[in-house]
C-alpha cells in the first residue's frame, strides 16, 4: 500500500499543537490544477478557425453545457463552471496517477484515492445542493422527501426513507470514486509484483507467472483509462442530477 502512502515533502508549521504540512498529494493536486489551467489556456484562444486544443476545451465544454441542460434545464447554466471543474479535476488527477513515471525512478500518486480528496468534493456538492434547495424554496425544500400520490399515514415512513436516502448521498458520492482508483491501482500492484517475484525465480516461473502477469497488467491499464473517464463522467453527472433535485425539487 505504500503507493497510497502520504509523505511530507517540506517542513510543518506548528501554530497551535498541529501541523502544516506540504506533501505528495498537495504537490499532485497542484499538478493536477496546473494541467487543467493550461489545457484552458490553452484553448480560449477564440480563433476564428479553431485549432485542435481550442476544439477539445470547446467540446468538453459542449458536453458538460449539454448535461446540465438535459438534467437540469436553462436554470442549469449558471452551475457548469462548477461542475466541469470537477469534471476536469477527477479527470485529469485519474490519469495522471496512471503515468509510467516509475520508469525513471519516480512514483504518481493519485490524490482520487483518498477518501478525504473524494469526500471532500462530494461535501461541496452536496452543500451546493442544500443552499440551493433552501434558497429557492425555504421549508417546501422539504416535500422533496415526500413522493407525490403518497398516502397520509405513509408519509412519517417514506419521509424518514427519503431522508436517510438523501443524506447518504454525499458518501456514496465519495465512496464509490475513492474505491474504484483504490482497487485498481492495488491490482496493478500485485500483478506487478508477480512479475517481479516469476522473474527473480527464474526462467521458468517467468513464462508461468511473469508473461501472463503482464498481459493482465496491460488489460487492467486499459480498463483503468476507462474507469478514469467513467468515474469523472459518474461523478459529474450525480452532481447534476442533485443539484436538479435542488433546483426543481423532483
Amino acid at each position: 500500500m505504500h503507493q497510497f502512502q502520504i509523505e511530507p515533502l517540506a517542513g510543518s508549521w506548528d501554530p497551535a499543537g498541529g501541523s502544516i504540512v506540504f506533501t505528495n498529494s498537495s504537490l499532485w493536486m497542484l499538478l493536477t490544477l496546473g494541467v487543467l489551467w493550461l489545457f484552458m489556456y490553452g484553448g480560449m484562444k477564440r480563433e476564428l478557425v479553431p485549432g485542435r486544443w481550442q476544439l477539445a476545451v470547446e467540446g468538453i465544454t459542449g458536453f458538460i453545457n449539454n448535461m446540465i441542460s438535459t438534467s437540469i434545464g436553462p436554470e442549469g447554466k449558471k452551475y457548469i463552471p462548477f461542475v466541469f471543474t470537477i469534471f476536469m479535476f477527477i479527470l485529469i488527477a485519474n490519469l495522471m496517477g496512471m503515468l509510467p513515471i516509475a520508469v525513471v525512478g519516480l512514483h504518481p500518486f493519485t490524490v482520487t484515492s483518498h477518501i478525504v480528496i473524494t469526500g471532500t468534493m462530494a461535501i461541496m456538492s452536496f452543500a451546493i445542493v442544500l443552499i440551493v434547495g433552501f434558497w429557492r424554496h425555504k421549508l417546501r425544500f422539504f416535500t422533496l422527501f415526500i413522493p407525490h400520490g403518497t398516502p397520509g399515514y405513509m408519509v412519517p415512513l417514506i419521509f424518514l426513507i427519503e431522508l436517510i436516502s438523501f443524506m447518504v448521498r454525499p458518501f456514496s458520492l465519495g465512496l464509490r470514486l475513492f474505491i474504484a482508483m483504490t482497487a485498481g491501482h492495488i491490482l496493478l500492484k500485485v500483478f506487478g509484483g508477480f512479475i517481479v517475484q516469476g522473474l527473480n525465480a527464474g526462467a521458468e516461473y517467468g513464462l508461468i507467472v511473469a508473461l501472463p502477469s503482464f498481459l493482465l497488467i496491460v488489460g487492467i491499464s486499459a480498463l483503468e483509462l476507462l474507469v478514469a473517464a467513467i468515474q469523472a463522467y459518474v461523478f459529474a453527472l450525480l452532481t447534476t442530477l442533485y443539484i436538479n433535485d435542488a433546483v426543481n425539487l423532483h
